[in-house]
C-alpha cells in the first residue's frame, strides 16, 4: 500500500484523492482503468478510479471534453500531489465525456 499499515489510514487517503480528483474541473468522474481495475480495496468497501500503492497513487479519471489530455492530467497531478508528498502520482484518462451540446451533435443519447 503506501507503507501505511492502517486500513483506516488507507481509506482516508483514498477518499481524500478520490474529493481533491472530482473537484478538478476537467473531470467528470472516476473510473475503473480499461484493461485493468484501478482502484483501492479496504474492508468492506472499494474506492474505484484511486489505487493507493506503496510509493505512486495511480487515478482514473474521466475527462471532460474540449481539454486537452495533458492539461486534464497536470491538473489531476496538482491536485493530487499535496496529498501524497515524496510519491509519484499516475494518471490514466479512462473516458473522455460530452457535454450535452456535443452529445446532440454527434447523434448520441
Amino acid at each position: 500500500m503506501t507503507g501505511r499499515d492502517d486500513p483506516a489510514e488507507v481509506a482516508e487517503l483514498a477518499d481524500r484523492i478520490a474529493e481533491a480528483v472530482t473537484g478538478c474541473a476537467v473531470v467528470a468522474g472516476l473510473t475503473g482503468a480499461p484493461g485493468g481495475p484501478v482502484a483501492t480495496y479496504l474492508p468492506g468497501r472499494t474506492v474505484s478510479g484511486v489505487a493507493v500503492r506503496s510509493g505512486e497513487v495511480e487515478v482514473c479519471v474521466i475527462a471532460r471534453y474540449g481539454v486537452p489530455l495533458l492539461e486534464a492530467a497536470a491538473q489531476v497531478r496538482q491536485a493530487v500531489a499535496p496529498l501524497v508528498p515524496d510519491q509519484v502520482v499516475d494518471v490514466v484518462i479512462g473516458d473522455i465525456a460530452l457535454t450535452e451540446a456535443e452529445q446532440d451533435r454527434a447523434g448520441g443519447p
